[in-house]
């Protein structure tokens, strides 16, 4: 039996606490606010918990709260803990997916990655888990998801993979769910997936010089003259597509690529050859007033896309890719000069031997790479054929003339130096 009664109770007005036994009390604040109250041990520490106003809860109906919390417990659970969950918003799986992505992009250099990122998760992930609670997603609904897409698109269907899995265990670690994404056993219930086999497709190098005629003979375009200006400087897509004018020195000899745009998050120095140069001044009669970048798009203005590229080797119908042409590159180099493995991979802006090779290692190989770059780019566009500016150039043209380093002092082509 308790200590209180019904009287008893609504006679109490002063400030305190009044046991009822078992842990129970009536608390009476100073203000005159009435609550029930059960003081118990959870795993060894102690803790009070708030029944309800006893304005509204009679003291029959907080002692039955108060046994079937104290059986809670005893059973290994823990009532407050319950509750604070129960307080807490549990958010659907589109809201949680944007909130990790806001706070993950932070730490991503790659534009395209956070762009590509949240935009699989809204092609393929929301529209069967986009408004599920976070805490209610299994195994089973992942494998819903990814199995539409398993075998027709793996390398996506990997990628919406450990999206899921990503925004899955952010949510744990904000404790919004009880676990980590299950994505262990989902290996059972998917089939194998084909193995990918090769490497970026590639023109042989001696076929280039060909392929650029024929692009050069196209019409000129923001387009042709971003992938003329990617093959003959050996650098990756998107820092040719975002490459600004401010980037490029007075003379057109040396574009200088930032850090936060490098994929190994090192400045690159690009040594511009003489054709490079022609291509960018070329690049300046499209351009667009006030426009940064050198090769805008030409409706929206912005840096382009990496599809523009893409769709125009497609259009050449020559079964490359536009990430392939550094392999020409790189395989012309091993072929056709003396180039050490180092000069060649740093052309590349690749990094060089293991850390500490590279610890010590502190050169870039500018002027090295200047002759190889020079080399290649004779390869690809002999001089005889690189087009004449015309005689009045547009007024965003610097009319100084670019000076011309003397070819004689370029090492000589050695054929078949790497066997």
């Amino acid at each position: 039996m308790g200590k209180l009664t019904n009287s008893m109770v609504n006679a109490l007005t002063e400030p305190g606490r009044y046991a009822d036994g078992e842990g129970l009390y009536l608390r009476i604040s100073p203000a005159g606010g009435r609550r029930w109250v059960l003081r118990i041990q959870i795993h060894h520490t102690r803790n009070d918990i708030t029944i309800g106003d006893a304005r509204h809860i009679s003291l029959k109906n907080a002692r039955l709260e108060a046994a079937a919390l104290r059986a809670q417990v005893a059973k290994g659970g823990d009532p407050a803990e319950e509750r604070r969950k129960a307080k807490k918003k549990v958010p659907r799986f589109e809201e949680a997916a944007r909130r990790a992505h806001a706070e993950m992009c932070k730490g991503w250099k790659n534009g395209k990655h956070q762009q590509q990122w949240i935009e699989t998760l809204e092609l393929y992930a929301f529209p069967k888990l986009g408004k599920r609670t976070v805490d209610k997603i299994d195994g089973p609904m992942i494998r819903d998801v990814l199995a539409e897409i398993w075998l027709d698109i793996p390398e996506t269907a990997r990628r919406v993979r450990q999206r899921i899995g990503a925004v899955l265990d952010w949510c744990c670690a904000k404790g919004l769910r009880d676990s980590e994404a299950p994505m262990r056993s989902l290996a059972r219930g998917l089939p194998r997936q084909p193995k990918r086999k090769g490497h970026f497709a590639a023109l042989p190098h001696f076929e280039v010089p060909a392929f650029l005629d024929t692009l050069r003979a196209k019409p000129m375009s923001a387009g042709t003259l971003a992938l003329e200006l990617l093959i003959i400087t050996a650098v990756r897509s998107g820092e040719v597509r975002h490459a600004l004018w401010s980037e490029v020195d007075d003379d057109l000899t040396i574009w200088t690529i930032p850090a936060e745009r490098m994929k190994m998050g090192v400045e690159h120095i690009v040594p511009l050859s003489r054709q490079a140069a022609d291509v960018l001044r070329r690049a300046r009669q499209l351009s667009i007033d006030d426009n940064p970048y050198i090769f805008p798009g030409p409706i929206s203005g912005a840096a382009l896309t990496d599809m523009a590229l893409l769709e125009l080797v497609r259009g050449m119908d020559v079964p490359v890719t536009v990430h392939g042409f550094r392999s020409s590159f790189r395989d012309w180099v091993a072929d056709e000069t003396d180039t050490a493995d180092e000069v060649a991979e740093s052309c590349l802006a690749h990094s060089v031997g293991n850390k500490t090779k590279a610890a010590y290692l502190r050169t870039d190989f500018f002027r090295k790479r200047r002759a190889v770059m020079q080399l290649w780019a004779d390869h690809c566009l002999p001089p005889a054929r690189i087009v004449a500016m015309p005689a009045q150039p547009v007024a965003t043209i610097q009319q100084t003339p670019v000076p011309v380093r003397n070819a004689a002092t370029l090492p000589p082509l050695r054929r078949h130096a790497y066997r």
